[in-house]
C-alpha cells in the first residue's frame, strides 16, 4: 500500500508541477522592453493549456499573484512581475489546426498564444506547420491550403518577434493597420482560462452585451456576468483601456485587455491572399505643411487605391539618419537622404493590372502636394519595397542605439515616447504643439509615424537628467491637451503599468472604478496581471 501511495504522490506532482524558484531562472524574464524590472518568487513555462491550469491552480492555493507573459515585446510594462509568480506563455508555441471560414471564403488559423508573429508567417509562407495532434477536418483543410494559393496573416506590427498572444492581449497594430486594422478585426475567436481556472470559448459573433450588461456561459455551465463600464471611447485609433460599445461582440472584451481578465490559450486568427503586387514611395519636402498636404490627399484614397500605410519623418528624423549612413554605413543600398521631411506610402494591389493606374494616380496626387518627383524613391519590386520598409524600421532601432550609448554614460537615462492619437481634425494642432514644445525647451525629439490614423510617435532623447525630467513633464502636459481634444493616451501601446495615471486622466476616476468592477466580474481575487491598467495602490 505504501508504494501505491508514493506511486500515486509522484503521479499528483508530474501533473501540478511548482514554480522554478531559482533566482538565475527568474532573472531572465523580470523585464521587458519599456526598461522596467519587477520582482517574482518563481516561474512557470507551460507548453498547454492544462499545464497553464494546474500552474493557475497552485497560485490561488499559494495566494499568488499571477503575471503572464509573452515574448516580452511590450514597452509599457505589462509583462513585469510585481511579485508572486511568472506564467511565461513561451512554449505554448504551436499552431492546433486549420479551417475553412465559408461565408468569407478564407481560411482561418488556430494556435497557442505563445506562436510568435514572425514564426506564423514564416509557416504560412512556407506551408510548413506540424500537424500532429491536428484533427482529420484540420488535415483535410491544410492540404487544400498548400495546394492552392499564396496566404498570409494580415495583422501588421512593427516588432515581428511578439508573440501572437501578446499581440491580442494588447490589440496590437502598426504601419499596414491603416488598411487592414489592428489584432481586433483579425481574431475570430479565443479559449480562455479565467483566474479559478474555468474556461471560456468565445467566438466572433456568439456572444453579445445587452443594455450595458452581458452575460457569458463558461464550459461547466456557469456563468459570469456583469455590467460594462459606462464610459465612451474616443473616436480615434485606441488602446487606452477596455474596448467598450454598446450591445458589443463580447469577444472584443478579451482583446486588449492586457491579461487582466483572463489567460488566453488557444487564439483563431482569419487568413487572407497575399496581395498579387505591393508597391511604395518615400516622398521628400521642404517643410511641414507641405508634408502635411501630401498626408491629406493621401487619406482622401479609397477602395482599391487607398494605402495600406502612411508614416510620417520629420526632419530631425532624416538628420538623424543621414549621421547613421555616414557614421555606420547603414542602408548603403539606399541612396543619399536628404535633410528634411518625408512622408512614406504603401500599396497593395489584388489585381496586378491596377498597379500601373494607382502609381499614375498618386503621381498626380504627389505633384499636386508640391512633391518633386525626381527626389521621390519609388519602390515596384519587392526587393525594393524591402528596402523602404527597413528604412521606416530604422528609424526606431537608430533611436535605441543612441541611447543606449547614453546610458552607458548615464545609466539612469531612457528613451521617452508618445503613443497619442488625435481626431483628424487635430492633426496640424497636434504637430505644432510637439514642435513648438520641444523647440521651446530645446530637447532632442523625434516626431514619425502612422500618420495616416494621426497617431504619431514623438520621441526624446534626454542627454542629462534634468532633461529626462523636463520630457516626462512634459508628456503629461502633451496628455492633458490631447485628452482634452478627444484623442486617446495610447494608440497601439496599451496602458500596462507605466500609464495608469494617464488612463486614470482620460477616462476618469469613475469609469476607472468600472474597469475595476469589470475585472472583478472575471477575477473576484484581483490575481491576473496585478498593476496593467490600474495602479496597485488603487490611484488608478
Amino acid at each position: 500500500g505504501t508504494s501505491n501511495h508514493t506511486a500515486f504522490r509522484l503521479q499528483l506532482a508530474a501533473m501540478r508541477p511548482e514554480p522554478n524558484s531559482n533566482p538565475d531562472a527568474i532573472q531572465p524574464f523580470l523585464s521587458d522592453e519599456s526598461s522596467s524590472t519587477g520582482c517574482a518568487e518563481g516561474i512557470f513555462f507551460p507548453q498547454n493549456e492544462a499545464e497553464i491550469r494546474e500552474a493557475l491552480r497552485f497560485c490561488r492555493q499559494t495566494g499568488a499573484p499571477v503575471t503572464i507573459q509573452g515574448a516580452r515585446t511590450g514597452i509599457t510594462g505589462g509583462a513585469v512581475p510585481s511579485g508572486g509568480q511568472i506564467i511565461n506563455l513561451s512554449r505554448c508555441n504551436r499552431a492546433l489546426g486549420m479551417g475553412w471560414d465559408e461565408p468569407n471564403q478564407r481560411y482561418t488559423l488556430t494556435v497557442q498564444p505563445g506562436m510568435l508573429f514572425s514564426q506564423a508567417q514564416k509557416a504560412l509562407a512556407e506551408r510548413d506547420f506540424d500537424t500532429a495532434g491536428w484533427s482529420a477536418e484540420s488535415q483535410s483543410v491544410y492540404r487544400r491550403f498548400c495546394a492552392g494559393g499564396r496566404w498570409y496573416f494580415p495583422a501588421d506590427i512593427t516588432e515581428t518577434s511578439a508573440s501572437i498572444g501578446g499581440m491580442v492581449s494588447t490589440n496590437a497594430s502598426g504601419a499596414k493597420t491603416y488598411l487592414y486594422g489592428p489584432m481586433r478585426a483579425h481574431v475570430l475567436g479565443v479559449r480562455a482560462l479565467l483566474a479559478d481556472g474555468r474556461a471560456l470559448l468565445l467566438r466572433r459573433g456568439g456572444q453579445h452585451a445587452r443594455n450595458g450588461c452581458f452575460q457569458l456561459r463558461l464550459e461547466d455551465g456557469s456563468l459570469v456576468e456583469g455590467k460594462l463600464p459606462t464610459y465612451r471611447m474616443p473616436r480615434v485609433k485606441n488602446a487606452s483601456g477596455y474596448y467598450i460599445q454598446p450591445d458589443m461582440d463580447l469577444l472584443d472584451l478579451f482583446i486588449g485587455a492586457e491579461g487582466t481578465l483572463g489567460v488566453v490559450t488557444e487564439i483563431t486568427i482569419a487568413l487572407a491572399p497575399v496581395p498579387a503586387c505591393s508597391w511604395g514611395v518615400l516622398v521628400f519636402f521642404d517643410d511641414t505643411p507641405s508634408a502635411l498636404r501630401c498626408v491629406r490627399e493621401l487619406q482622401k484614397l479609397r477602395a482599391e487605391r487607398k494605402p495600406a500605410a502612411i508614416e510620417y519623418f520629420d526632419r530631425a528624423c532624416l538628420e538623424m539618419m543621414r549621421r547613421e549612413q555616414s557614421e555606420l554605413h547603414s542602408h548603403q543600398s539606399l541612396p543619399w537622404l536628404p535633410a528634411v521631411e518625408a512622408v512614406y506610402a504603401e500599396f497593395h494591389h489584388a489585381d496586378p493590372a491596377r498597379m500601373d493606374a494607382g502609381v499614375e494616380a498618386v503621381a498626380k496626387l504627389l505633384q499636386a502636394a508640391g512633391a518633386d518627383l525626381a527626389d521621390t524613391w519609388l519602390a515596384l519590386t519587392p526587393q525594393d519595397l524591402d528596402k523602404l520598409i527597413g528604412f521606416r524600421h530604422a528609424v526606431p532601432e537608430s533611436i535605441n542605439r543612441i541611447i543606449a550609448e547614453r546610458k552607458r554614460e548615464n545609466p539612469s537615462l531612457t528613451k521617452l515616447g508618445t503613443d497619442m492619437a488625435v481626431p483628424d481634425e487635430k492633426l496640424e494642432w497636434v504637430l505644432d504643439l510637439y514642435s513648438g514644445s520641444i523647440r521651446q525647451l530645446g530637447l532632442e525629439g523625434l516626431k514619425f509615424g502612422h500618420i495616416g490614423d494621426n497617431h504619431l510617435h514623438v520621441n526624446i532623447l534626454p542627454r542629462s537628467a534634468r532633461e529626462y525630467a523636463e520630457g516626462k513633464a512634459l508628456f503629461l502636459d502633451w496628455a492633458r491637451q490631447i485628452i482634452a481634444a478627444g484623442g486617446t493616451v495610447s494608440a497601439e501601446h496599451g496602458i500596462g503599468k507605466l500609464k495608469t495615471a494617464q488612463l486614470l486622466a482620460m477616462y476618469g476616476e469613475q469609469a476607472v472604478a468600472e474597469m475595476r468592477a469589470l475585472k472583478g466580474c472575471f477575477d473576484p481575487l484581483g490575481m491576473l496581471n496585478p498593476g496593467n491598467m490600474f495602479a496597485l495602490d488603487g490611484s488608478g
